[in-house]
């Protein structure tokens, strides 16, 4: 999971923010934390969406819901 992570960081701190992992749950469902200029974005659900998103899916089997929070 962090290496996936690691593969949508650059973009994010190049935009002044970052994203961590806050949690895993059983179901799958992972909680991310965005910090710095992330976290008070306009943008952040079209980033997690278009961005974070479809990477942590094609790299990380079995996420069934990614959170913010």
């Amino acid at each position: 999971m962090r290496a996936a992570l690691d593969r949508v960081r650059p973009g994010l701190l190049a935009d002044g923010g970052n994203v961590e992992l806050a949690s895993i749950c059983p179901d799958g469902t992972v909680r991310l934390s965005l910090q710095g200029e992330c976290s008070r974005c306009p943008a952040v659900e079209m980033t997690v969406r278009r961005v974070i998103e479809p990477v942590l899916r094609a790299l990380v089997p079995g996420i069934t819901a990614i959170v913010i929070g």
